[in-house]
């Protein structure tokens, strides 16, 4: 018979923050400064803090409240991401400044280096995603760590083996979150899981919160992927916004009228709605560098949420029972599949705009080398951390308690009584 309650982190979560954010402030203290120049991408710093806020309420309000669409498991899913994402932000901002602490002693920082952190830890938050609320806070902590550390190898290798320009490289986090969160999920999937969780639901009131989370990203989107556009050619910076808006409204029509039509009884699925519109700024973000006519971020967009709402109306059930993936987000659907599909459109519209034909074939070339490289990584890190988790030493949550803030939060009295009550 399984305990009323899961087993204590007391010992575990507490000396795991502690040491790790005592670790983060030493090196802060004797490693970094904060870098004068106050001009960035040659605009000013108003300018550029305004849409570095953008980028923030995304990875803090829109993936916290995103999280929220199960019903007893909305403190867990907003208050783990608001810890996971600012501990991997710290992380990353050290992994991306290692090159240049070796050459010049110091990790000098600015704006432009907090905003790729954060894009880091988003790629962190979309793997938590596949395994949320199946694992405890100090198994997500320890996901953030490996995750961002894998990312910051796969930018540094894109970037140097391949020459790959780093809002390239940074823009594949969507497929790297992906396969990482799926290969993860795989290797801690349980058996007797094929049926759904006890606790696994969704009410009106979680699923409004969860909708509130797709506003917030699908609003500032057009910042997260303009931010890092390079702004000395004219115009640039401006079709990467225009892009990304077209795409992402083009995505949010289609899957609602993909949403209905795959319904047995027509209605919209709002589950698929709040996932599936956001398609379109994930694979327009990808494929941002090739993409300079508006027709072409729209019909990346259409195809996007064609293929998202397609595959999470049915690849989500298809992947627990085929393949014994339990993807409580579907990343795949969300993020993997429009990341792909983003990758493509890049290779195809930039084969478009070549004249020379060994040109051609040496940037197909290397584009597949980034996207094998890149997953290949992904699916490596996400074993290994498959591997750590499965450990028993960090407690998982049974199954009874998964998907339940009373594993790990302090709730009243009169919410346990409700709760069972509803239950």
């Amino acid at each position: 018979m399984a305990p009323q309650y899961a087993p204590s982190l007391r010992s575990r979560l507490a000396p795991m923050l502690l040491v790790l954010q005592i670790g983060f402030i030493l090196i802060y203290a004797f490693y970094i400064e904060i870098e004068s120049n106050v001009n960035v991408y040659g605009i000013t710093f108003s300018n550029f803090y305004a849409e570095f806020q953008n980028v923030n309420v995304m990875v803090i309000l829109g993936f916290g409240f995103l999280c929220t669409f199960l019903v007893r498991y909305g403190f867990s899913g907003s208050g783990f991401n608001l810890l996971v994402a600012v501990m991997a932000t710290q992380w990353a901002i050290i992994l991306n400044g290692i090159e240049s602490w070796y050459y010049r002693g110091k990790i000098r920082i600015d704006l432009k280096s907090l905003v790729v952190a954060e894009m880091c830890a988003a790629s962190a938050l979309i793997s938590i995603g596949a395994v949320l609320g199946k694992t405890n806070p100090v198994q997500l902590i320890l996901i953030a760590l490996l995750e961002v550390s894998g990312f910051v190898l796969n930018e540094w290798l894109l970037q140097t083996l391949l020459k790959v320009q780093p809002l390239n490289s940074i823009m594949l986090l969507h497929i790297f979150g992906a396969f990482f969160g799926l290969t993860m999920t795989w290797i801690l999937f349980k058996k007797g899981a094929e049926q759904p969780f006890e606790k696994e639901k969704v009410d009106r009131k979680s699923g409004l919160f969860s909708i509130l989370g797709t506003l917030f990203l699908w609003v500032f989107w057009p910042s997260f992927n303009s931010i890092l556009v390079d702004n000395h050619t004219p115009g640039r910076r401006l079709g990467a916004v225009f892009s990304t808006y077209l795409a992402l409204a083009v995505s949010a029509v289609t899957a609602a009228a993909v949403s209905s039509l795959s319904s047995p009884k027509g209605k919209l699925n709002p589950i698929h709605l709040q996932s599936c519109m956001l398609a379109g700024g994930v694979a327009v973000g990808v494929s941002m560098p090739a993409v300079h006519q508006p027709w072409e971020a729209m019909t990346i967009g259409f195809t996007a949420a064609v293929v998202s709402t397609i595959g999470f109306r049915y690849l989500k059930t298809h992947m627990l029972l085929a393949f014994q993936c339990h993807d409580t987000c579907a990343v795949l659907s969300t993020h993997g599949l429009p990341g792909l599909l983003g990758w493509l459109a890049h290779l195809l519209l930039q084969l478009k705009d070549y004249d020379d034909p060994t040109t051609a074939i040496r940037f197909a070339v290397f584009h597949i080398c980034c996207l094998l490289i890149t997953i290949a990584l992904s699916l490596a890190i996400g074993i290994i951390a498959g591997l750590l988790l499965k450990w028993h030493f960090w407690r998982p949550p049974q199954d009874k308690k998964c998907f339940d803030d009373q594993a790990f939060w302090e709730v009243g009295k009169q919410n346990v009584i409700f709760e069972q009550l509803s239950g």
